[in-house]
Parts: structure tokens; C-alpha cells; sequence
């Protein structure tokens, strides 16, 4: 059994002995990978332990300090804000890191669960079986280590900060009971002061209220991007009932949601956002962001200090993160550009290095470029001729820059994918969509290929780090925003020029490029900005509507394929659609993605008869299944990847063309949702997987 799963996982024998022939030959010194997850393998139902605390499982190796690789288990297993334990993402670490899995001194687990022993024990076994099905490793209780939460968000920023004297805060939803954590930090040497009440979460405070605004978990930044829209004025005294300011930082919160509905109805998902919506929106954002202030204004009175870390998913709130920098309480912010509980995974390793090597120095961070290279232009080659039937190619060599600037400037919206990946929910240069920067009716236009969210949603620009204070206003020390992370003000006479990406309300989400950290983005940007004057593009990342960001190049060919993208530049090649029927898809070799499970049921209809219905649904989410014909129902459970979509239509006796064009366009419908993998050759099948994943219910 463990080596039918360890097969369908991905590991190979060679692959971990290559790993430690190169250990082996190098040496290495102290390996530490700091990981957070549920217990599930990704084929497994979600259990409730994962449902209850898990999401954006990732892992990151740290080596002697220094950050070797991180992974977020999305980019890998395509899951958003996967909760489904961190295989592949640690397979990667292994993998970059040149060791095997025995080679790891410790596990470092983001949660520390101090006052449930049996969470521990519980998280101890769970970490331990996933290792032992997936890397056939009996991992040793004494190298799992338990870090706390909000410690493990408090150390992923100050020790990266460069930072010697700071102001910590760690702010989330929850983590080992608390909803966050202030602390002082000198000399390498934290010491907290206050925990933040579960009750008085502020992540918590915010999605509640976003609930009302027809939003979910995870959909906070969305609903950042409609307060400016709104006007805060209008609801700030019904908002102001629902926390209280106290002395010395503290507050309360005391939401009554109750009243919303006397104010206007809720809104329901898909629903047109009233001008009533907005303003709520905009009270919140604006109520966020008094509580923040109150509490750190305090704090920076009793321990005046003049730089302030900020971590935890609350700190992702980039607009409350520019009022912090416009403020002057501190000469500079550093943020952890990971600040979720992605984040909390790197903390975790380097907290945990640090205590068993205390003199060691703290290493500031440089980029995030720590995932999965794209590989050598010949693996890069053959990814994309596996496409020849789909996608015409041109290698550009040394003309890759010059050419797609060109297109750029052309009006052209183009997928760009170079070197590795980021860690973190940005793309900042290496799987990232870009475009011009200047026509306002780009953000329309790329909504309408690719991306199919809010239109009220502003996007990004990356910039020059030479040229950012020519278009932006970034107040005090702080003269560089390499991570998207701060909303700061786009200078009033540059508005009106970059119509793409300056938001209702003059500011923008920058990103400042440097020519040190990523030399091929600076010098498209560069090169644009020769062509046009304007040394700025339009950057947003490269996914559609339902998927992670892109990772690897054929992450990179289906999401190009199933948008409206004019290009995709992966490594030196140009890659351009050919005109293809839908029929010409049905010669792809279908497989049902790990986590999908196929479900037939019986329902009884209203005149009293009993009606098939089919559906696929997703083993870690509550969601509503997805509505499937008969007729795909049958066909997806015998794709097992070694036979084409049409083959299996033949082998039924579906070959009438009607049956054909129906069955191509809900397949190419399943694909752009990502509930459905095609590939353009045989594979092997799963077999294990794929008898748990049909579920006949009558």
C-alpha cells in the first residue's frame, strides 16, 4: 500500500538518491523545514481537524539561516489556499535543497497548541503519517517542533527586517488561541507584551462583516478593493457601535449584525453591489484601520521605537498598511510579504534554527524567487512542443526582452513566466500577466480574458525602483515596496497616465523592481519604458478566476490556453495560439485532478419520478458540487490519462458530430474550472486514487 501511494504522490527512487549523492558530495549544515497543514494526503476527504485550522499549507526550507527554498502546496497541487498536508512543497524543498528527507534535522509546525496536549499529540501523529505514506520515512518524534503561532509571524518578520530595535505586531484571524500578539524586539531578543483576545479578533471582526457583503473566507482583499468606492461618513457612527477604544491600546469589539440589515438588504453572491454596500465597505476598511492605529500609537509611546514589523493575514490588508506608512509614527514598516500562514511556515524554520544556533546573525530578505525554476530552454522547449497541435513557438534567444516590450507597447496582454517562482500570493515578475500600464480600458480587457473578477478590483503596477518617486508618493526612510504590499498615493499630475492601474480613489499597490533581484523583469520594464516613456507595467498574476498562480510551464500553457491571453513568453520562447476547433481538444488525455470525486445520484423529480443527477465535486471543500451531464459522467470515469477524450467517445459509440460538440464544449468548460486535467500525451494512471474517488449515491 505505502508504495501505491508513495507512486501516485510522484516520488521516484532516483530522484532521492540523486538528492543525497549531492549532499553527499557538498555537505550541508543544519536543514530545517518549517511547514503548515492539515493532516489530508491530497486525495483524502477533508477531516475536521483540517477544516477547522488549515489553510495555505506551504513548506520552506531554511539552511543555516538562510532561506533555500519555499512553497506554497497551491502552486503544486493546484488547490486554492490549500489545507491538504505540504508534500509536494516539501518534496521541492528536498529536491532544491540536495538532501533527503532523513537528512531534515527538525520539522518546524507552525502552531504549538500549549494548552491542548492532545492537539499536540494529535498534529505530532498526523505530521508523522503523511511522512511515512508519502516518503516511506519513519520520521522521529524528538525532530518535530512545535513553534507558536503568533510567534512563528513575529519572527518571520523581525528577523528578515533588518531591523535592530522594532515594534512587532502579529495580527490574524486566530493561532493557538489568540487573534494576535504585541511585541518588543532589541538586540535580537523578543519579548511580547500583549495578546489579542480570540474574541476580540480582528480577522474574524472583518470576514463577518464581509459576509454581509455576499464574501467569504479569503475574500477580505476583495472587499479592500471596493471601500474606495464608498464613502465611510456614512455608516462610521453605526460602525463605531461595533468596538470600543480603550486606554493603554486596548479595545473591544462588539459587532451587531443584526443591524446591518436595518441599514440596507445583504447581498447575496453575484448580486450588483448599491451604493449602500459600498459605503459599508468603506466604514469597515475605515473602522480596520482606527483600531490598528489605536493599538500601535500606543505602543509606540511606551516603547518609542521608530520601526514597526508588521505579520499575520490581517497585515495583508495593504490599504491599512499604507495609512500605517503615511501616519509618521515610524521612520519605516517591513511586512512580511508572506504574512499569511504561508508565512508562519518560514517563521516556524527560522525560530526554530535560531534557538538551537543563538549567535548566529539574522539574514535580511532579499526577493521571494524561492519556488520551482522553469528549467533549461531545452526543458522549457520540449514542455511547449508537447502543445505543437495547440500553440505555434518562436525561440527568441537573446531578443526576448526587445520583443516583448515591443508587443507591450503594441496593446498586447501577455503571460510571462521566467526562472522561480515566488513564495507568497504575489506575482512579482516571474508568473505574472503584464501590460501597458496607461489605458484605463486595460483593466476591462484583461478582466474579460483572463481573470473574470470584480470589475471595481484595481491592478498593480511594477516599477522601475529607479523611477518610483517620479509617480509615487512613499512617505519617510521607506524609498522602496519590492513586495505589493502597501497602497501608497499615485502623484496627482501622474494619474491621469496610468488610467490601468491608479484605483478610484489616486493610489496603487506598487511594486518597486530592482535590477539586483530580478534582472530580466527590470530590463522589460526598462525596455517598455524607452518605447513609451513610462518605465511601468501592469502586473497581476497568472492564473484565471479559480486556480493558484501558475508554477510550472504547462501550469502556464493550460492557463494560457483557456483565456484570452495574446501571448505567453515562458523563459525565451514566444508561444501564440493556433486557431483550433473545440472538437480539436477531444484528442487530449483526460484525468480527474486528485482531489475531484465524481458523484451520481438520485433525485426524486416533482412529478414523483427518480432523475440521475452527476456532479463533481472537490474533497477539501464544502462548496456545492458542479453539474455534469450523463454522458460525462460516463466518460470521466474511465479517464485514467492513457486513452483521448475521443477514444473513450468511440469506445462508447459516440461518434455523431452533434454528441462531439456538445461533449468538447462542457470538457473545455470542466478544464478552464480546473476539474478536469488534459494533457496532450499518455500517463500513468492512478489506479489506488481513482477507485475512491466515484461515489454512487442512490
Amino acid at each position: 500500500m505505502l508504495q501505491s501511494i508513495d507512486g501516485a504522490l510522484g516520488k521516484t527512487d532516483a530522484a532521492v538518491a540523486a538528492c543525497r549523492m549531492t549532499r553527499t558530495q557538498g555537505g550541508q549544515g543544519m536543514n530545517i523545514i518549517g511547514i503548515n497543514a492539515g493532516p489530508d494526503l491530497v486525495f483524502e476527504q477533508a477531516s475536521e481537524s483540517s477544516l477547522a485550522y488549515s489553510h495555505d499549507s506551504a513548506a520552506v526550507l531554511v539552511r543555516d539561516g538562510v532561506v533555500v527554498a519555499g512553497m506554497e502546496e497551491e502552486r503544486l497541487n493546484r488547490i486554492k489556499h490549500s489545507p491538504k498536508a505540504p508534500i509536494e512543497a516539501i518534496r521541492f524543498c528536498l529536491e532544491q535543497g540536495g538532501i533527503g528527507i532523513e537528512e531534515v534535522d527538525y520539522f518546524a509546525f507552525y502552531l504549538s497548541f500549549h494548552k491542548v496536549k492532545f492537539e499536540l499529540e494529535l498534529t505530532r501523529a498526523g505530521i508523522q503519517r503523511y511522512i511515512r505514506l508519502a516518503f516511506g520515512y519513519e520520521l522521529p518524534a524528538e525532530k518535530i517542533r512545535f513553534v507558536h503561532h503568533h510567534i512563528a509571524h513575529a519572527f518571520s518578520t523581525y528577523a528578515m527586517s533588518r531591523f535592530d530595535k522594532s515594534l512587532i505586531f502579529s495580527v490574524d484571524g486566530s493561532g493557538d488561541g489568540i487573534s494576535g500578539m504585541v511585541l518588543t524586539a532589541e538586540n535580537r531578543t523578543m519579548k511580547p507584551l500583549r495578546d489579542l483576545t480570540r474574541n476580540d479578533s480582528l480577522g474574524d471582526f472583518y470576514e463577518r462583516i464581509i459576509q454581509f457583503l455576499g464574501y467569504r473566507r479569503f475574500d477580505e482583499y476583495k472587499v479592500m478593493g471596493l471601500a474606495p468606492y464608498g464613502d465611510p461618513s456614512v455608516y462610521r457612527s453605526v460602525f463605531k457601535t461595533f468596538y470600543s477604544l480603550l486606554p493603554n491600546g486596548n479595545y473591544r469589539t462588539h459587532i451587531n449584525i443584526p443591524l446591518l440589515f436595518e441599514l440596507c438588504p445583504p447581498r447575496k453572491k453575484a448580486e450588483p453591489f448599491t451604493q449602500q454596500h459600498k459605503d459599508i465597505a468603506a466604514a469597515l476598511q475605515e473602522a480596520l484601520e482606527d483600531i490598528i492605529l489605536h493599538i500601535v500609537t500606543h505602543f509606540k509611546k511606551e516603547t518609542n521605537h521608530d520601526y514597526l514589523c508588521l505579520a499575520g493575514g490581517v497585515a495583508h490588508n495593504c490599504t491599512m498598511n499604507g495609512k500605517l506608512l503615511y501616519s509618521g509614527l515610524f521612520k519605516d514598516i517591513f511586512i512580511q510579504p508572506a504574512a499569511h500562514d504561508a508565512g508562519a511556515a518560514l517563521g516556524a524554520a527560522l525560530h526554530t534554527y535560531h534557538e538551537e544556533n543563538p549567535g548566529q546573525p539574522y539574514i535580511p530578505l532579499e526577493h521571494l524567487y524561492w519556488g520551482k525554476d522553469i528549467g533549461s530552454s531545452e526543458e522549457v522547449r520540449q514542455a511547449v512542443q508537447a502543445w505543437d497541435a495547440f500553440v505555434e513557438w518562436e525561440y527568441l534567444g537573446g531578443n526576448t526582452v526587445e520583443r516583448t516590450s515591443q508587443l507591450l507597447a503594441e496593446g498586447n496582454v501577455i503571460g510571462w513566466v521566467q526562472g522561480r517562482s515566488e513564495f507568497g500570493p504575489r506575482a512579482l515578475g516571474n508568473r505574472s500577466i503584464v501590460a501597458d500600464p496607461r489605458p484605463e480600458e486595460n483593466k476591462h480587457i484583461i478582466n474579460a480574458m483572463v481573470k473574470m473578477r470584480e470589475g471595481y478590483r484595481p491592478f498593480a503596477p511594477s516599477v522601475l525602483e529607479e523611477a518610483a518617486e517620479e509617480y509615487y508618493e512613499i512617505p519617510g526612510e521607506t524609498k522602496q515596496l519590492p513586495y505589493m504590499i502597501f497602497v501608497v498615493k499615485v502623484k496627482e499630475a501622474k494619474r491621469k497616465a496610468l488610467g490601468a492601474v491608479t484605483h478610484v480613489d489616486g493610489t496603487a499597490r506598487v511594486q518597486t523592481v530592482s535590477r539586483s533581484t530580478n534582472p530580466k523583469y527590470w530590463d522589460l520594464i526598462h525596455s517598455f519604458g524607452e518605447k513609451t516613456g513610462v518605465p511601468i507595467l501592469l502586473n497581476t498574476s497568472f492564473n484565471n478566476n479559480v486556480e493558484p498562480i501558475v508554477d510550472s510551464v504547462k501550469d502556464s500553457i493550460v492557463c494560457y490556453l483557456t483565456t484570452k491571453l495574446n501571448y505567453l513568453v515562458v523563459g525565451d520562447f514566444l508561444v501564440k495560439k493556433k486557431e483550433n476547433a473545440q472538437t480539436d481538444f477531444l484528442n487530449l488525455y483526460p484525468q480527474l485532478p486528485q482531489y475531484a470525486q465524481l458523484h451520481l445520484k438520485r433525485k426524486t423529480t416533482a412529478s414523483g419520478e427518480l432523475a440521475a443527477i452527476a456532479e463533481i465535486g472537490m474533497n477539501y471543500s464544502e462548496r456545492h458540487p458542479f453539474g455534469i451531464s450523463l454522458n460525462m459522467f460516463t466518460l470521466l470515469s474511465k479517464a485514467d490519462g492513457q486513452r483521448t477524450f475521443l477514444e473513450h467517445m468511440q469506445e462508447e459509440g459516440w461518434i455523431d458530430e452533434p454528441r462531439q460538440q456538445a461533449l468538447a464544449e462542457e470538457l473545455l468548460e470542466l478544464w478552464s474550472r480546473r476539474m478536469v486535467n488534459l494533457d496532450p500525451a499518455a500517463h500513468e494512471p492512478l489506479h489506488q486514487i481513482y477507485e475512491a474517488k466515484m461515489e454512487v449515491i442512490i
